[in-house]
């Protein structure tokens, strides 16, 4: 009898041991502070500080919901990956965002373009994937053979790679990408390949050391691109390709956008600002190009889709370096429809509200003081179009019950109309 109950409880201790162990792996931070390493899903509630110690999945099938205001506090020393193999939404608000960080004591001059975490990385089995009102900054860490995205296949798959902070791999997936700040970045600062897009009302600056695009898409892609800011990323804005064996051909469609400064700190780049290659399909509006390096520009060996549009972009140069090499026709640059382009250092500025248009192109410091709003007389106004058609102006809907859509364009130029 006695030896049947010691066999009970040490039946039932290791079940306890077991599931300690299980525990560890399967995280479900539901409590206002926690920490998690390993597999993780549920709910991080407002306002409360995940301290990441280390690679944690979002298991197919499953869902982390992030509310306003939570802090997502990376460890240097173990540079965690978010690897999403379920669902994944971030919803901040503009008063309370979400930060995906490090420690305030790491974020030096030194450190200004990040490595410290490894990045965002959702593969081909996250389904859909949202960013609203988060800031990103300090990613972009280089894998090694012990990355789990590397064990795993994804990305790249190879060590050696710089991450970006955002991967998203799903053709037949959905990604909102909106009210977001990308900075403080080592490389790309996303990486999309495939899926049902909106990227609106976005910052990126302080982004790249030797390479890195704001937004880099490949095959697959149906995306709207609106009402971005992006400031001095080392090679271009927006690159965009039909690179890879994904369906459908990759379509984007980007309007009222800001660039400024974009493409000089990597002079040797075949690009600069948008670059165009492997037949994908673009169609660029009301996009406002201030001292970026180049402007529109294709492959000439890999050409875009015939059936692209360019029109009503707007392009200016302090200086007549600058303005001469934006200039249509030459290094494979391309004018548009309506396009009003400066032929003379100085001509057609914008006029921000508060900006110094003298800045140096090769700066990569951001002053949060800035604002690239119009004024009231600035030449950009009313030179935009409206009338064509987004990809999603009826909402993309998800899981959440929650319905995104690309926002309308704007009858001024660039990402900011006036100040209201």
């Amino acid at each position: 009898m006695k030896s049947n109950q010691i066999f009970k409880l040490l039946v039932l201790a290791l079940m306890a041991l077991a599931g300690c162990e299980k525990a560890n792996v399967d995280v479900d931070t539901t409590i206002a502070e926690g920490s998690a390493i390993g597999e993780v899903s549920g709910v991080w509630t407002k306002g409360s500080t995940q301290v990441i110690k280390g690679d944690i999945i979002i298991p197919e099938g499953k869902t982390l919901t992030i509310e306003e205001g939570v802090t997502v506090l990376m460890d240097t020393v173990a540079k965690p990956e978010i690897i999403v193999k379920g669902n994944l939404y971030a919803l901040g608000t503009a008063d309370n965002p979400i930060k995906f960080t490090v420690n305030e004591f790491y974020k030096t001059a030194q450190k200004k373009f990040g490595k410290l975490w490894g990045g965002i990385l959702a593969g081909p089995t996250c389904e859909e994937l949202v960013l609203d009102h988060a800031i990103i900054e300090y990613a972009g860490s280089t894998t090694s053979d012990a990355s789990t995205s590397v064990k795993m296949g994804l990305y790249k798959a190879v060590a050696g790679e710089n991450l970006p902070a955002l991967w998203f791999s799903n053709a037949k997936g959905k990604l909102v990408v909106q009210n977001t700040i990308f900075r403080n970045l080592q490389e790309d600062c996303t990486y999309i390949e495939g899926g049902k897009i909106i990227f609106a009302n976005n910052i990126f600056y302080t982004t790249g050391v030797s390479g890195g695009e704001a937004m880099n898409f490949k095959s697959g892609c149906l995306a709207d691109i609106a009402y971005n800011l992006i400031y001095s990323t080392n090679t271009n804005a927006l690159k965009l390709s039909n690179t890879g064996d994904k369906t459908p051909q990759t379509y984007i469609i980007a309007y009222n956008n800001t660039m400024v400064n974009t493409g000089w700190r990597r002079p040797t780049a075949k690009g600069g600002s948008v670059w165009l290659e492997s037949t994908v399909r673009a169609d660029l509006y009301n996009n406002l190009f201030a001292n970026t390096r180049f402007g529109i520009k294709r492959d000439p060996k890999k050409p875009e889709d015939s059936r692209s549009t360019y029109s009503n972009n707007w392009y200016y140069g302090f200086d007549q370096l600058t303005v001469n090499q934006f200039q249509p026709g030459a290094n494979d640059v391309i004018g548009g429809k309506n396009d009003v382009i400066s032929k003379v250092a100085g001509d057609n500025d914008p006029k921000f509200v508060n900006y110094p248009v003298n800045t140096a192109v090769s700066n990569a410091d951001f002053n949060t003081s800035w604002d690239f709003h119009l004024q009231g007389n600035s030449p950009a106004l009313g030179k935009g179009i409206t009338n064509f058609t987004r990809h999603h102006a009826t909402g993309i809907v998800m899981k959440n019950g929650i319905t995104y859509t690309s926002p309308a364009p704007a009858t001024f130029v660039g990402a900011y109309g006036t100040k209201i």
